[in-house]
C-alpha cells in the first residue's frame, strides 16, 4: 500500500518496457483522450509489473529517481514528488 505520493505515468510512445525509480505507480496507458482506467500498480518486492490494460511492462530501476523514466517523458504527474537528488 502506498505510503506517499504515487507518480503517474503514461506510455504514448508505445514502448514494450518503461524503466521507473519506484515500485508503486499509477499507469493511465497513453494521456488522455487514449487514457485506459488509471491503475495503481505495486510491484511489491518484485522488481516489475505488468499493466492488465496496456501490457506495459513497468521495471524498477534504483538508478532513478522518482521523478524518472526510461525512455524520458513517460511521467506525467508527481503531485508534489520531489527530486531527492536536487
Amino acid at each position: 500500500m502506498a505510503a506517499s505520493v504515487v507518480p503517474h505515468f503514461a506510455n504514448d510512445i508505445g514502448a514494450d518496457r518503461i524503466k521507473v525509480g519506484v515500485r508503486e505507480l499509477n499507469c493511465m496507458g497513453a494521456r488522455p483522450p487514449f487514457d485506459h482506467p488509471h491503475v495503481y500498480l505495486d510491484m511489491g518486492g518484485d522488481n516489475e509489473i505488468l499493466c492488465p490494460y496496456c501490457s506495459t511492462v513497468y521495471e524498477y530501476v534504483p538508478g532513478l529517481t522518482a521523478i524518472e523514466s526510461d525512455p524520458p517523458g513517460c511521467i506525467v504527474a508527481t503531485h508534489g514528488l520531489v527530486d531527492a537528488s536536487e
